[in-house]
């Protein structure tokens, strides 16, 4: 882990403004994190913060050419890190999975054109349906669009999310069930998304990380934190040190396999949607630097 050396006091933290050592060029910015602004503004706070990367969201791409869009972020010294989201590959019946993966081909197509490396896949679940089920139509449709993937040079991501999201958002619930599918699917195309929101409760996580980096599956790291209490499932994750993740353990580990690529800060909050989205990227900048 690239180190941040600081000077503190014992017990209190160090001032954000007085801290020498601000490298920014391994932070990446989810859109969905700053989601009231366009691309176009974050693109611009992102940079003139010194930001090294974006991950696009597809809402933020509605209405543009997504070619120019690429090329806009690019102009901007903006690495685009990943493509947010596809998947919910699982249906309890045939047309809905054929527009799944109708839809994922057309999330291919969009990383192409933005020229990012790889798609992240929410996988799916089919509520009502047994979860082995669904998790070989999720091996179905991630097996169904490997040539496609293979022939627009774009990966998948397979994301393990918290098992609270079994019932309909993912039926991939550990590192170590996407570790098995990605070993199973077998392609350089394939690998996973390491959440630390989504797995910090794991124990076998250390271990597991370590395979997937041992198997060139790591595709990509997000971080965030889990708040105590926690008041919405979805939309109430927190700055890096305001919860009870250990993201810095979590992130030498991830570091540990060799993975050199961007620390994604991906949050959902009502709360910091609510804020003034410049005061909101200075403390998600506090956060990285002194908590991750």
């Amino acid at each position: 882990m690239s180190a941040t050396p600081l000077t503190e006091t014992p017990g209190q933290e160090p001032a954000f403004q007085e801290s020498p050592f601000r490298d920014f060029s391994k932070l990446c910015v989810h859109t969905i994190t700053t989601k009231p602004w366009s691309i176009e503004e974050a693109a611009g706070h992102f940079s003139r913060s010194g930001i090294g990367g974006i991950t696009v969201w597809r809402d933020a791409l509605a209405n543009r050419n997504i070619r120019q869009t690429g090329e806009l972020l690019r102009d901007h010294n903006l690495s685009v890190v990943s493509l947010c989201r596809g998947g919910f590959f699982p249906h309890r019946d045939a047309a809905g999975r054929q527009a799944a993966i109708d839809d994922n081909r057309r999330a291919i197509d969009e990383a192409a054109e933005l020229g990012a490396p790889h798609v992240v896949l929410v996988c799916g679940a089919a509520p009502g349906q047994p979860l082995t089920k669904s998790r070989k139509q999720i091996r179905d449709g991630i097996a169904h669009l490997l040539p496609h993937a293979e022939a627009n040079g774009v990966r998948l991501a397979i994301e393990p999310l918290h098992p609270m999201y079994a019932d309909n958002r993912s039926a991939i619930n550990t590192l170590g069930q996407a570790n098995d599918m990605a070993e199973e699917l077998n392609s350089p195309y394939v690998g996973v998304a390491v959440d630390v929101y989504h797995l910090w409760w794991d124990p076998n996580l250390e271990q597991e990380i370590a395979r997937c980096g041992k198997n060139g599956h790591l595709y990509a790291f997000h971080i965030c934190d889990w708040k105590t209490p926690t008041l919405d499932l979805l939309n109430d994750r927190g700055l890096m040190g305001e919860g009870c993740i250990d993201v810095r353990q979590i992130r030498s580990w991830v570091e540990a396999t060799g993975f050199s690529g961007f620390n994604e800060v991906e949050i959902f909050s009502n709360r910091y949607w609510a804020e003034d989205q410049a005061e909101f990227l200075e403390k998600i900048k506090h956060g990285y630097l002194y908590h991750s």
